[in-house]
């Protein structure tokens, strides 16, 4: 049977307490059935994500369900070394029981492979998925910024297709975020200004409600497209919602945010404008529908920070300059002004 990390194991027993401790207890024993059941063995090591481990699979000797997939490529995940599994054909994905990662399979069912791992077997009682194996390296590790705005928006357009029944409606949440939004400004220490939480408030109002019933990822950054072999990107791990193709800016951009810590404030704002340029010509978004969804996350995730931290900044100088970032791309991206072209 499978070791569970530990790193991850701390973790999800400091999350989810009890209930996460006696799912660990269950989850070698669970992987264990889901490879027999799909005729896989394990060929590497296992990696995590915050709420999953990913464990790379080969088929079970004298199985076969379909094309073989080219060797060598690298497993699904987060980390890990490049040759931890060589000779894995799959991966085999299981998640903590959560309400967030229901529609994950759905996603993958809907794309069938066009821009996006491919699900082969799914068991939804334990949130479990046998997925098509990519690499361990993600569009986070590309340093030109351009290259990744411009990836990141083209893999979006492939990825926009009618969103299948059943999925969650973001309109749906249009009116917790705006009393959230209201809450989080009366109850916490910000600084924010009227007029970034009046955009933020308009954002909601005018677009919140009223999304077209439209696939969209949900959590698309870049630390969740990988590279592979079958396309030279694929995305993991989408929330798998319908709405606003124009929402995932805003994913994109403040789950990016840390990279553009060191950059002066007029180079930034020249740098986060130039990115929504590149990313919604490539995706074939309105531009402004994007920039609008991407100050409503900022505000959103200066709120949350101030809250409950981030995964890697609970307190401290990290958290309090993260914490800034946030409200520093809530203020430059509240109008439509953009900086003036240089020579």
């Amino acid at each position: 049977m499978i070791v569970v990390p530990e790193a991850f194991a701390q973790g999800t027993i400091e999350r989810e307490g009890e209930p996460g401790a006696a799912w660990l207890a269950e989850l070698p024993l669970i992987v264990d059935q889901l490879s027999k059941r799909w005729a896989r063995v394990p060929a590497g090591e296992v990696l995590h994500g915050r709420v999953g481990i990913i464990v790379p699979v080969r088929r079970r000797s004298g199985h076969a369900d379909g094309p073989e997939e080219p060797q060598g490529t690298e497993p699904e995940g987060t980390g890990g070394a490049e040759d931890a599994a060589a000779g894995a054909e799959d991966v085999l994905k299981v998640s903590f029981p959560h309400p967030g990662n229901v529609h994950e399979p759905d996603a993958f069912t809907a794309w069938d492979g066009r821009g996006a791992v491919r699900l082969r077997e799914r068991e939804d009682a334990r949130f479990a998925m046998l997925l098509e194996r990519a690499r361990t390296a993600t569009l986070a590790d590309v340093e030109d910024g351009d290259e990744v705005a411009a990836v990141a928006g083209r893999l979006h357009r492939r990825l926009a297709v009618p969103a299948p029944p059943g999925l969650p409606r973001l309109r749906d949440q249009a009116d917790g975020w705006e009393e959230r939004l209201r809450e989080d400004a009366r109850e916490l220490p910000h600084g924010l200004s009227r007029g970034a939480l009046g955009a933020a408030r308009a954002t909601v109002r005018e677009l919140g409600r009223d999304q077209p019933d439209t696939l969209i990822h949900g959590d698309f950054h870049a630390r969740n497209i990988l590279r592979a072999e079958r396309e030279p990107w694929l995305a993991i791990d989408p929330k798998g919602c319908a709405g606003d193709p124009a929402y995932d800016a805003g994913t994109l951009l403040t789950a990016r945010g840390p990279v553009f810590l060191h950059l002066e404030a007029g180079e930034l704002r020249k740098t986060v404008h130039r990115a929504l340029d590149i990313f919604a010509e490539a995706a074939q978004l309105d531009r402004d529908r994007a920039r609008r969804w991407t100050q409503l996350h900022a505000v959103q995730a200066a709120f949350w920070g101030r809250r409950h931290g981030f995964g890697r900044a609970r307190d401290g100088a990290v958290l309090a300059r993260l914490l800034q970032f946030a409200e520093h791309m809530a203020e430059l991206l509240r109008d439509r002004a953009r900086p003036a072209a240089t020579t």
